[in-house]
């Protein structure tokens, strides 16, 4: 199993998740955050804004779909402009349902 976080921007949020559910990766977690990458804000004008509005999705796959995820979350997240976000997979190695106890494969 693997988990995808990405933080991406929060117009695009409604188009990332229904490109999700039509791969078939549908069950998400998502909150909204502030941050910054490497461009570390944006100025305009004279105003300088150190921190930008995201949306961070956090989502459990098996292996074999990592692809078909990011590839969804890739296409429903890009604008072309810079800010439009990361996608982060790492590796899980338990996980639990709260219900019953259970130990996930």
């Amino acid at each position: 199993m693997k988990m995808i976080r990405a933080m991406i921007r929060p117009e695009k949020e409604a188009e990332v998740a229904a490109a999700l559910e039509r791969v078939g990766c549908g069950a998400l977690t998502k909150w909204d955050v502030l941050g910054r990458g490497r461009q570390r804000g944006i100025q305009v004008g004279s105003a300088v804004y150190g921190e930008l509005a995201k949306v961070s999705l956090m989502l459990v796959v098996s292996d074999e779909d990592v692809s078909k995820a990011v590839d969804a979350i890739l296409k429903g997240a890009r604008t072309g402009h810079p800010g439009d976000g990361r996608i982060f997979v790492s590796d899980v190695k338990a996980s639990y349902t709260i219900r019953t106890g259970k130990a996930d494969q």
